[in-house]
């Protein structure tokens, strides 16, 4: 659920919100993304079905441009927009309203339900008296080491300080909030303490067809200390993180932050560049299994399961996210938002937000 504080922050728009990080969190960027959608149609009373299409793919557009690594982003979006695609022609405002409304509604039900279901299946991994390393702040991921410490296991968390934002804070909130046992160890420590570590439990922003995560920086080098460990090491994930839309962690668009995330830019000497990446691609062959509310999903299951929960395999310009953005093109309004297009891949672009990239082709524009 979303705090008291993170709601009093959404005097800005949602998109605006999460692109500051404001509203951080791969699951809850999903479930505000649906939200936002939602209260779109909600607060529309008009009579005009394309001018409420028009609000629609506009809300929809600014949020697809706001964080371009998190592809729950893309799938919350997806998930209340195919509402309107398949609303057909003769639908009125109200009657799309109310599917539109519902569509959101039910998307955030099951995010919340999912999380329940892997902290069930995570929690049967998790033996008494496991020491267990978590990375970052990932709610799927606390879930299971909270339902296994209420089951009475013994249990001990080391969790990372996760720079530049400071994450692992949050998370020893949550978890000494919850009663367990929690250490809080810097980034570079990781290899320092892997041998007293059972397990690895981290979150995910994406997982490609072929297995690879996108998560956390720092997480692909958790991994292969967890690899030289032989420390099992698991990505607790809903089913809407997983996507067709990449074959494989190269064509991830990683996303950069400002530089003074890291440090003051009056502290920076004359020539000295700083590179802010927010997320790294952890290969398939150093994740154990992937935790889901489906289930355990090893990383050459990924493939088949992506495509029974998405109903497709990966083509080009077919997934979810380019249709959204051809469709506002289709549902623009000169008068109000100008319109433009990546030189790269033609991809039509409502401008009602700054763009910063192509989600198609990930070409800076």
């Amino acid at each position: 659920m979303i705090s008291d504080d993170q709601n009093e922050l959404l005097t800005e728009t949602t998109a605006d919100a999460i692109r500051s990080m404001k509203i951080r969190g791969a699951g809850l960027i999903a479930r505000k993304a649906a939200e936002s959608l939602g209260n779109v149609a909600e607060s529309y009373h008009g009579n005009d079905v394309d001018e409420l299409k028009f609000l629609l793919y506009a809300e929809s557009d600014a949020l697809l441009n706001a964080r371009p690594t998190a592809v729950s982003l893309h799938n919350g979006v997806s998930a209340v927009m195919k509402a309107v695609d398949e609303a057909g022609d003769g639908i009125d405002a109200a009657g799309l309203r109310l599917k539109v409304m519902n569509a959101a509604a039910v998307f955030c039900h099951n995010s919340v339900q999912a999380v329940s279901e892997i902290a069930r299946t995570g929690a049967a991994l998790i033996k008494d008296g496991d020491r267990i390393l978590t990375h970052c702040n990932s709610k799927a991921a606390l879930a299971p080491i909270i339902e296994a410490h209420r089951q009475g296991k013994k249990i001990e968390v080391y969790a990372t300080e996760s720079r530049p934002w400071r994450q692992g804070l949050l998370t020893i909130r949550d978890l000494a909030g919850a009663g367990v046992p929690v250490t809080l160890i810097i980034d570079s420590a990781v290899r320092r303490f892997m041998p007293d570590i059972d397990l690895i439990f981290v979150g995910a922003d994406t997982i490609c067809e072929n297995g690879d995560l996108a998560n956390k920086i720092g997480t692909s080098q958790i991994a292969l200390a967890a690899a030289e460990a032989g420390v099992p090491f698991r990505s607790c994930a809903e089913t809407y993180k997983f996507t067709p839309r990449y074959a494989d962690g190269s064509e991830v668009p990683i996303e950069e932050r400002d530089i003074s995330e890291v440090i003051s830019p009056e502290d920076l000497p004359e020539g000295v560049r700083v590179r802010n990446p927010v997320f790294d691609i952890t290969p398939a062959e150093y994740i154990t299994a992937f935790i889901t509310e489906d289930g355990l999903v090893s990383p050459d299951k990924v493939r088949t399961s992506v495509q029974r929960w998405f109903g497709k395999a990966r083509t080009d310009h077919s997934d979810d996210t380019y249709q959204l953005y051809t469709k506002a093109h289709h549902h623009r309004r000169t008068d109000v938002a100008p319109v433009t297009h990546c030189t790269c891949c033609s991809l039509h672009l409502l401008l009602t937000a700054p763009v910063a990239h192509c989600t198609c082709c990930s070409l800076h524009l």
